[in-house]
């Protein structure tokens, strides 16, 4: 077990997409860094008549070629969704699950939401057509753990396995929580990250009810414009991110590539309101200045920062404020929520991965839709196209409702 305050490089050597943006992670990262318009937009029956009635969708996904219909029976949506990204991470780390050690790889993945859409037809199948007619499978594919289970029986990872739910802040706390573990030498390897697909009426008419989400039905390409002065919220999106972990005595002798290094966590609660930042983001700052102190390193060493980026008036202005405070106007921070849809518990999955590669390109992704920056977001904030940089070290951070503050780490390997 390392000391506390030592830094301790975790390597990324593994990563696993599946977005709206794209199916698989080298195509999410090609529409992220290219695009001028977002895609995968979809309008479902779900949401007919809602005021924000569109979804950001991966939804020329064959599920069937991927995990074959036995198994795709077995786990709701957001399960497959983690498990064809587990799978991809565990392909790109260079990895055999037919001869590693299972029970030293552990699984941690966020979700916000879990098996909900499977939950709401299950419960129209109640009502509508009584209960002799409701799935046995109602407590096994609608609860949070589902996505963890799927991939630890698909890969047979007998390790440590958790779900966690820290709404939005999901998927980030997941890989901090793997971090960790890895930290604790309670695992080997770790896939950690988010999986999300919570296309609920009952749910997204809820977040139109809450004036958190966008209401420009005429414009859907449009809606998601973080910290632009024109903004009014976010659009619900599928997807999940994964990340392979390795300590680094194991990542070296298999002689494994590192995309990146995780080097510091931070969480924190704002203990503030349900729905709402604390307004001077002070919860924020101390889960970032913790990830940063942990890595042995400070604001001003941040060259980019993925952030939460919603979308919403308040969130991109407190976020941004917080960025100031920490790191000063150095760090090129973009929001990539435009590309894939807000994805709740998986976006913290995924824009980690999107963090890993820009370090590891040297390219931070624009923030699409962004046409006129908020004069009073006081951080430099990439638009309209992609821009090179020389980045030694970047960070992610995630809020949450309930008060939920997280932050990673990580530097160029």
């Amino acid at each position: 077990m390392t000391a506390p305050g030592t830094p301790f490089p975790v390597a990324v050597t593994g990563l696993g997409m599946v977005t709206a943006a794209g199916l698989d992670a080298a195509r999410t990262w090609r529409s992220v860094t290219t695009a001028t318009a977002p895609t995968g937009i979809t309008h479902p029956e779900e949401l007919r008549e809602l005021p924000c009635d569109f979804f950001y969708a991966a939804h020329e996904l064959d599920v069937d070629a991927h995990l074959g219909v036995a198994a795709r029976r077995l786990m709701d949506r957001v399960g497959q969704l983690a498990v064809i990204a587990a799978r991809e991470a565990v392909a790109d780390a260079g990895l055999d699950t037919g001869s590693w050690d299972g029970a030293r790889v552990a699984v941690v993945i966020g979700s916000a939401h879990g098996g909900l859409p499977f939950y709401d037809r299950q419960a129209a199948v109640l009502a509508e057509r009584g209960a002799r007619r409701v799935s046995p499978m109602v407590s096994v594919l609608s609860t949070l753990n589902g996505p963890t289970g799927s991939v630890c029986r698909d890969l047979d990872a007998r390790g440590p396995s958790l779900s966690l739910s820290t709404a939005c802040a999901s998927g980030t706390d997941a890989i901090g929580t793997a971090y960790q573990m890895l930290r604790a030498d309670m695992c080997d390897l770790a896939l950690a990250g988010g999986a999300e697909s919570a296309l609920s009426r009952l749910l997204i008419a809820s977040g139109c009810q809450m004036r958190a989400m966008s209401t420009r039905r005429e414009d859907p390409a449009a809606a998601v414009r973080p910290f632009d002065a024109d903004r009014d919220g976010f659009v619900t999106g599928e997807g999940a991110g994964l990340l392979v972990l390795e300590r680094p005595e194991h990542a070296a002798a298999r002689g494994a590539r590192a995309r990146a290094h995780l080097m510091g966590y931070g969480s924190t609660n704002d203990a503030y309101a349900p729905v709402a930042p604390e307004p001077d983001g002070r919860g924020l700052e101390r889960a970032l200045r913790t990830a940063l102190a942990a890595a042995g390193l400070s604001g001003a060493d941040l060259g980019h920062v993925n952030a939460h980026g919603t979308s919403t008036a308040l969130n991109d202005l407190v976020e941004s404020r917080v960025l100031h405070r920490v790191c000063g106007e150095g760090p090129l921070v973009t929001s990539t929520k435009a590309m894939t849809g807000h994805t709740l518990g998986a976006c913290g999955g995924i824009e980690t991965a999107l963090t890993v590669l820009a370090l590891q390109h040297g390219l931070v992704p624009p923030t699409v839709n962004l046409d006129a920056q908020d004069p009073e977001v006081p951080v430099e904030v990439v638009a309209k196209a992609a821009r090179a940089a020389d980045l030694q070290c970047a960070a992610k951070t995630s809020l949450g409702f309930g008060g939920h503050n997280a932050a990673l780490v990580l530097t160029r390997a």
